[in-house]
């Protein structure tokens, strides 16, 4: 039996152990390890649970990775200054955007990632973003990252996207290949996609 599936099969009947012995409101607590294993538990006595977001369901596993194109005019003259400084795609930071936020430049994820481009508090520190609400900055910064994660992976764009979403030291621990995250692996493909289809309507 592959991990992937084994992992599913054992956090569904954890779920399911969960919703037979606890309250209908009852969550369950989870947490995602360094080699990509989700973990779930009701009662967290392991301190690694501590702090976790709880939740009622286990989300679905199968999502679409599919996204719909935002218009592709919002924000466009941020997006097209930062592209042509920078010499970026501005394709790509529209497809980025579009998946990382839906263009929404208020987004704010349950990990505390900020505004369009979701930069990480540390992140927008090191790329010197003051104001993570502002549009104009937060283009800036995480297009600059996004440039500085191609350049370190030798242009690859699918280890540079997925250094975005993970983090750099995961690409590393996992020899330079795109690590087995659940999250990862959906978000790569969603954002290629996305960028194959912005690539025509920009001029």
């Amino acid at each position: 039996m592959r991990a992937p599936f084994r992992r599913y099969i054992t956090a569904a009947v954890i779920i399911a152990g969960v919703s037979v012995s606890t309250p209908a409101a009852a969550g369950v607590y989870t947490f995602t390890d360094a080699s990509g294993v989700i973990h779930f538990t009701n009662r967290p006595a392991d301190p690694r649970y501590a702090g976790m977001v709880r939740v009622g369901y286990l989300p679905d596993p199968v999502r679409p990775t599919t996204v719909p194109l935002a218009d592709p005019n919002r924000y466009s003259p941020l997006v097209k200054k930062t592209a042509r400084e920078l010499q970026m795609d501005e394709a790509l930071l529209r497809a980025v955007i579009a998946v990382e936020s839906g263009y929404d430049a208020h987004a704010v994820s349950s990990r505390g990632a900020v505004g369009l481009m979701q930069l990480m508090p540390e992140t927008a520190r090191r790329y010197g973003v003051t104001n993570l609400y502002d549009p104009a900055q937060n283009i800036q910064g995480g297009a600059r990252y996004l440039r500085d994660l191609i350049g370190r992976f030798n242009n690859d764009l699918s280890l540079a996207l997925a250094a975005y979403n993970a983090g750099e030291d995961a690409i590393v621990q996992h020899g330079n290949r795109i690590p087995p995250y659940r999250e990862t692996l959906m978000y790569v493909p969603k954002v290629l996609d996305t960028y194959r289809r912005y690539k025509p309507t920009v001029r």
